[in-house]
C-alpha cells in the first residue's frame, strides 16, 4: 500500500511559522492529538500537526470521531503559554469561537436564516431561531451550522504541561455520508472548494485566532476580557432550555444562563437554583 502524500496547506504554514511554530503534515496518522503530544516537549508555542486522514481520533468524553479519509481535517495545536489555572480552562472555549470564525469565513451566505444543512428535517437536530446566524458554538466547544455539527474540540495536557488543542472538522462528507444525523460538512453548508483548500483556509484562520487570543489572555487585562466576551457572544448555547447529562449519569431539563469567569456553563434548573457546571454532555432542545 503506498504512503499517503500529506496535503499541501501554504496558508496554514505561514501562520504557524510567522508565530515561531513548527508545521508538521502527514499523510496518515491514528491521531494528531497523540503525535503532537508524544513530541510536545520538543516543539515550540503554536507548533502544529495536521492530516486529512485521521483513523483513530477522538472526541470529548472520551467519543469516536469518525473521518473519512480525505474529507476531514484533523489538526493539533500546541499551547505553551503562562496562563493561570481559569485561563487553561477558557482554552477549549477560545478554540471553539476560533473554529467558529474559520467556519464562517468558507461556509457561503453565513447569515441566511433557515437553511438546512442536511435534508433529513426528521433527524434529531438543533434548532435555531431565524434570527441567529447560521454558525454557533455549543458549550464548551462544539461548532454548529444550522444546528448541526462540523467540528469537535479536545484539549489535553501534554507531559510537560503545555497543552494540545486538537479539531476535527467534516470538509467534504456529502450529505448521504454523514456520521450521524446531527452532523454536516463544510461542502453540505454551502462552501465550494476541494478538501484541501477548504482545510488550508480553515487551519489559517483557526491558528491565527487562538493564538491571537491566548496572548491577550496571558497579557491579561483589557484583552482578556474582549476574548472572554467574544467566547460568550458566540456560544449559542446560553439561553436556550438544554437537555444536561452529568458524568454521573443524572440527565435533566435546564436553561443555560451563561458562562461564568472560570468558563463554566451557568444553568438554572427546574426549582430555580443556579449553579456552574464544568463538565457535562449538552443537547439544546428544539424551539417550540
Amino acid at each position: 500500500m503506498s504512503t499517503p502524500v500529506p496535503p499541501l496547506l501554504p496558508r496554514a504554514r505561514a501562520v504557524v511559522e510567522t508565530a515561531g511554530g513548527v508545521f508538521e503534515t502527514v499523510g496518515r496518522t491514528g491521531s494528531t492529538n497523540a503525535d503532537l503530544l508524544a513530541v510536545a516537549g520538543g516543539r515550540p508555542h503554536g507548533s502544529v500537526v495536521v492530516t486529512l486522514d485521521q483513523t483513530a481520533g477522538r472526541g470529548r468524553l472520551d467519543r469516536s470521531w469518525s473521518a473519512p479519509a480525505g474529507q476531514t481535517l484533523a489538526v493539533s495545536l500546541l499551547v505553551r503559554a503562562e496562563l493561570d489555572d481559569r485561563d487553561r480552562g477558557w482554552l477549549p472555549l477560545v478554540a471553539g469561537t476560533a473554529m467558529r470564525d474559520a467556519v464562517s469565513a468558507v461556509v457561503t451566505d453565513v447569515d441566511e436564516p433557515g437553511r438546512a444543512s442536511r435534508p433529513d428535517d426528521d433527524a434529531e437536530a438543533d434548532r435555531t431561531p431565524a434570527t441567529e446566524p447560521r454558525v454557533l458554538v455549543k458549550w464548551p466547544n462544539d461548532v454548529l451550522v444550522d444546528g448541526r455539527k462540523v467540528c469537535g474540540i479536545l484539549c489535553q495536557v501534554a507531559p510537560d504541561g503545555s497543552v494540545v488543542v486538537g479539531a476535527g472538522v467534516n470538509l467534504t462528507i456529502p450529505a448521504d455520508a454523514l456520521p450521524t444525523p446531527t452532523s454536516t460538512s463544510l461542502v453540505v453548508a454551502g462552501a465550494r472548494d476541494d478538501a484541501v483548500t477548504l482545510a488550508d483556509a480553515v487551519l489559517s484562520v483557526w491558528a491565527a485566532a487562538v493564538l491571537e487570543a491566548v496572548g491577550a489572555l496571558v497579557a491579561g487585562g483589557p484583552g482578556a476580557d474582549v476574548v472572554r466576551s467574544r467566547v460568550r457572544a458566540a456560544c449559542g448555547t446560553i439561553g436556550r432550555r438544554v437537555r444536561l447529562e452529568l458524568p454521573d449519569g443524572t440527565v435533566d431539563e435546564v436553561d443555560a444562563t451563561g458562562i461564568d469567569d472560570d468558563g463554566r456553563i451557568t444553568i438554572r434548573d427546574r426549582d430555580g437554583r443556579s449553579r456552574g457546571v464544568a463538565v457535562g454532555d449538552l443537547t439544546h432542545l428544539r424551539y417550540a
